[in-house]
């Protein structure tokens, strides 16, 4: 691999990790909470970095943080604001700006992972301009990366991928990572998306990658290894959702994962934000992964499923395991629930 696109990469690195520091995490008029998946992460993946919440009126959704003003906020020792949403579009809707105003005028910073950004509204550059505060945009991909070559790379590699977005690939891989290294296994999370990059402090936001480029971010993202070494990479979106299946595809032939666990939210009965769409099956996702997998590395293979199980009770939880287990003839667990089923989980990683 050329030395351009590692030293783009360090670049976008050195950006991420100095963030400005705790947070507050802005949740806007959000009615929806699968849109606000960045504060959710946050909480629950770097709760030391956060404060508080921020709920304008009108919104319905909450962390269970405390709901801080900005001055709170500011005397609580917050330093940046994230936006915690991820719209669709990822827009910065006109009813937020003045909020957003008033916080840069309260001595935050703020941090966006959207499509849009921050600068781009005249009222939030003077702000920040008068206030002598940062905007900053951390989909931001970094420059010079390459078209994908297709080549086979030493080093293992394992792949989160779902029915649908925003059900649990971020939190699936971040769990099973920090369960292998618990092992003593070497092995590393790899940030796709915006928040996992905020928790990571490194990572290529995937899809704001040109469409051409995006399998070759993947292949920069996840390099030559010892082969020892697992990269446990974090999914987006799904094979099957009309949107964004471009990105899910172009992610999994640059990422060539030896391994892959399929994410579901076993309530949820249409894709989101499309409810025209009924998610796939769990066997259509396993079916199509290794088909088109196969173009990349065709030793592809699924070795487990991960259930988003939030809100259940841990008996119904423990049944719909049981059941799937008997259907698909593989290790099935919600990693968020540490027990001997997301052992076997692990067990099937290694």
């Amino acid at each position: 691999m050329s030395s351009a696109p590692h030293f783009a990469l360090d670049r976008q690195e050195e950006t991420v990790t100095n963030l400005p520091s705790p947070y507050l995490l802005f949740l806007g008029d959000t009615t929806e909470a699968g849109y606000a998946k960045t504060a959710f992460g946050l909480r629950d993946w770097a709760p030391d970095r956060c404060v508080g919440e921020y709920v304008m009126p009108g919104g319905s959704v909450s962390t269970g943080l405390p709901q801080l003003d900005f001055a709170q906020a500011v005397d609580k020792g917050a330093r940046g604001l994230v936006i915690g949403v991820a719209n669709a579009g990822g827009v910065i809707p006109d009813e937020w700006v003045n909020a957003l105003v008033k916080a840069l005028d309260a001595g935050l910073d703020i941090i966006a992972g959207m499509h849009m950004k921050l600068n781009a509204d005249p009222r939030l550059a003077e702000a920040a301009r008068r206030s002598g505060r940062k905007l900053i945009d951390v989909r931001t991909p970094p420059p010079a990366i390459p078209v994908a070559s297709g080549r086979r790379r030493s080093g293992r590699r394992l792949l989160t991928v779902g029915t649908d977005c925003a059900l649990g690939k971020k939190y699936t891989a971040l769990a099973i990572a920090r369960g292998l290294r618990t092992r003593g296994v070497d092995a590393q999370f790899r940030a796709t998306g915006q928040t996992g990059i905020m928790i990571a402090g490194t990572g290529i936001p995937l899809d704001a990658v040109v469409a051409d480029f995006i399998a070759g971010a993947a292949e920069l993202l996840s390099p030559d290894a010892h082969p020892d070494h697992l990269d446990v990479i974090e999914g987006q979106g799904s094979l099957f959702h009309p949107a964004y299946a471009g990105v899910t595809l172009g992610l999994l032939h640059g990422s060539q994962p030896d391994m892959f666990i399929v994410c579901d939210a076993p309530h949820r009965a249409t894709i989101l934000g499309s409810p025209g769409f009924r998610l796939p099956t769990i066997e259509a996702v396993i079916e199509q992964t290794i088909s088109l997998g196969r173009t990349t590395n065709p030793d592809i293979r699924c070795v487990g499923v991960s259930l988003n199980t939030s809100g259940m009770p841990e008996d119904e939880a423990d049944a719909l395991c049981v059941a799937l287990e008997r259907r698909v003839a593989l290790p099935v667990a919600d990693p968020m629930r540490v027990n001997p089923r997301f052992d076997r989980l692990l067990d099937a990683c290694q």
